[in-house]
């Protein structure tokens, strides 16, 4: 962390160094408010022209439990939350002796001596870490009156934080009064309080300070949220003015936003009494003329599997967000995984294909959510957003997006039409064209939409002739937006011993473990798949200048010892030998655990 010193120490005051990039973990409980400074801290981050990316994780139970907020600023280009801390601050003993492993050597801890005594500490921990013990919890109660509770230690600490590394106090204070102003302005003053409390503690005893080298991005606008809150905004700038839900986690933010933020632009958000509701409602809403959004996690995809192909067979135009979890069944539903590729290509009885893109970070997801609805909208077909927790939850920093150029509107056009064919077997592309519901055509007929096979005006029909042609014409507009999807560019050389592909959360860790190995002379490189379903054209000429192919995943190696993208492009590409790089724990990629798997490859 340390880079160098920039000032002495004086009137007992630690030397200042000045530093590139630091990597903060905050360990307690959920109860805590630990979320809250991480997230404090990487807003600040954002307004202060640097790069920042986080990763929590948090328990499952209403109870709460112990959890952690890891915070990566930098000066420059940020890719992955980091491998290991630089600091670590604990707020218990278990927050200690849980998380000690997870700081570099000479790593400093920034401990609650309230709860973890001094005395406890082992002494092999103090010769390889730097402590620095402040009672933040009886401190707490002194700065914010005789209550008796620490509430409010998560706000003192931050202001040790700003002390240690020097951050801008006057943002912070104002961030803080956005939090708590409207709830109660006494509030604020509490928290802001407490934070001063913290941040004029005498840390004297502190092995040294910090100051952060000015960011890269100075003069750029930036905007700081987390994925789920970008894809979100990212929907409503897209034109989508009709949502339908079911809570599930972690999908809720989403669905909480937009019943929030819809009516301010005209539109709704309906909460539904369940999934299969909530999806039906959706392409109802849909078949009125505009697109629109349902959403969930595994668990409630699989709720909604049955009327998304009736959509597909309707070839009505659908937008479904699946925000992944741990899964099977309710499995791990507040940590990372990425097993619902399958489900979300295959998910459905009978040929039933759909659009499957997968953003990679919290920038991707608002402009992914606009590709999504303009995708949906050309091809008349339903398109999953595969997100999963590993973005939804954290928080990054990115360019402000230029409004004017990106939000559009996609109202309906009810020009009357007397001589039209929905399901048109001649038209470009085969892809249909929806008119307004109730709407009499020159036949002298209504067209209609239905989960049976159809004639061209979608009467049903049984005639073998007929679905033979529209299952067709389903799976051959699919076709032609493969054509159109630019392929992936290589990260790195086009040639060398190893390709690293990635899709989803993955993204970053990848490029950052190819940084590192090529820095260290090896000949990898990295390729990022976001289209999932179908695959971009050319991806094969990229295969072939590798003698190895790992694809990176967070999901089980399954009976064939691959991963799910694996095995959808093992059979896509019989002639590529792919291996899969696969892991399940819950947790996002170390970019060392992956220079680990890979590294016999590389010799």
């Amino acid at each position: 962390m340390s880079d160098a010193a920039v000032a002495a120490p004086s009137g007992g005051q630690p030397p200042v160094s000045s530093i590139a990039e630091a990597v903060i973990r905050i360990a307690g409980n959920s109860q805590d408010g630990i979320q809250a400074i991480g997230g404090f801290l990487a807003r600040l981050a954002g307004r202060s022209e640097q790069e920042v990316m986080t990763f929590m994780t948090i328990p499952s139970t209403i109870s709460g439990g112990p959890s952690i907020f890891q915070v990566r600023i930098g000066s420059g280009e940020v890719l992955s939350a980091g491998d290991d801390a630089d600091m670590l601050l604990a707020f218990y003993d278990h927050s200690y002796t849980s998380h000690i492993n997870s700081l570099k050597k000479g790593g400093i801890v920034l401990y609650d001596s309230d709860h973890l005594k001094p005395e406890a500490i082992p002494a092999e921990n103090l010769a390889k870490y730097r402590h620095v013990g402040v009672p933040i919890s009886s401190l707490t109660v002194e700065a914010i009156g005789g209550t008796g509770r620490d509430k409010g230690k998560n706000v003192f600490a931050l202001g040790l934080l700003a002390k240690m590394f020097d951050l801008n106090v006057p943002k912070l204070h104002r961030l803080l009064q956005e939090r708590f102003t409207g709830k109660d302005p006494k509030i604020a003053e509490t928290a802001v309080n407490a934070f001063n409390y913290g941040y004029n503690y005498n840390l004297a005893t502190a092995p040294e300070l910090f100051r952060f080298k000015p960011g890269e991005n100075v003069g750029q606008s930036q905007v700081v949220m987390s994925g789920n809150e970008a894809l979100a905004y990212g929907l409503i700038a897209a034109g989508v003015r009709f949502g339908a839900g079911y809570p599930i986690t972690p999908w809720s933010d989403i669905m909480e936003l937009l019943r929030r933020e819809l009516p301010k632009y005209g539109g709704q958000f309906q909460q539904c009494e369940d999934e299969i509701a909530s999806v039906s409602m959706a392409i109802g809403a849909s078949w009125g003329g505009r697109v629109a959004v349902t959403g969930s996690s595994g668990p409630g995809i699989s709720l909604k599997t049955e009327a998304i192909g009736w959509a597909v067979m309707a070839e009505m135009p659908l937008v479904v967000v699946d925000v992944q979890r741990g899964g099977p069944s309710t499995g791990m539903p507040t940590n990372v995984e990425q097993s619902d590729l399958n489900i979300a290509v295959y998910g459905g009885h009978g040929d039933s294909p759909r659009v499957v893109i997968a953003p990679a970070t919290v920038e991707d997801c608002f402009y992914t959510a606009i590709e999504a609805v303009n995708i949906a909208r050309k091809f008349s077909t339903p398109v999953i957003i595969l997100t999963d927790q590993g973005i939804a939850s954290r928080i990054e920093a990115f360019p402000e997006p230029n409004l004017e150029k990106v939000v559009q509107d996609i109202s309906p056009d009810f020009t009357a039409v007397t001589d039209h064919k929905p399901y048109d077997l001649a038209a470009p592309g085969g892809v249909t064209r929806h008119i307004a519901p109730g709407t009499r055509v020159a036949s002298g007929k209504y067209p209609v939409v239905t989960g049976l096979e159809h004639d061209e005006l979608g009467h049903p029909t049984g005639s073998p002739k007929l679905h033979v042609a529209m299952t067709a014409k389903r799976r051959n507009k699919l076709k032609a937006l493969a054509a159109e999807i630019p392929t992936p560019e290589i990260y790195g050389p086009s040639e060398g011993k190893v390709l690293l592909v990635s899709w989803g959360s993955a993204k970053g860790p990848v490029q950052e473990a190819v940084k590192q190995a090529r820095a260290a002379g090896l000949a990898v490189s990295g390729l990022h798949i976001k289209h999932i379903s179908p695959l971009p054209n050319g991806l094969e000429k990229a295969f072939e200048g590798f003698s190895k192919v790992f694809v990176v995943e967070l999901n089980d190696e399954g009976l064939v010892g691959i991963g799910q993208l694996g095995a959808l492009l093992r059979a896509r590409y019989p002639n590529t030998r792919f291996e899969g790089v696969n892991k399940s724990d819950g947790l996002t990629w170390k970019v060392r655990e992956i220079l680990d798997r890979i590294r016999p490859a590389t010799a």
